[in-house]
């Protein structure tokens, strides 16, 4: 049988053009934190709106009339 002979392999070893890219794994995690909180303020907005959350309530009515086969309206 034959020996797995892999070698590990440093992360300031994998850029070989010169740029340091040991802080990009955190910036990565940033723009994702701002963008669902973002979203999730946006979220909110939108579900604490009542004109709003009655149109949901509205279209989950209809959706479930067509399932059931019944006219909700």
């Amino acid at each position: 049988m034959s020996e797995n002979t892999s070698t590990v392999v440093e992360p300031d070893e994998v850029a070989t053009d010169g740029h340091d890219e040991r802080g990009m794994t955190t910036a990565e995690y940033a723009v994702g934190t701002v963008a669902t909180v973002g979203l999730g303020g946006v979220l909110i907005s939108i579900l604490t709106s009542e004109e709003l959350r009655k149109l949901i309530v509205d279209i989950f009515i209809w959706i479930l009339g067509l399932v059931l086969n019944q006219n909700p309206f």
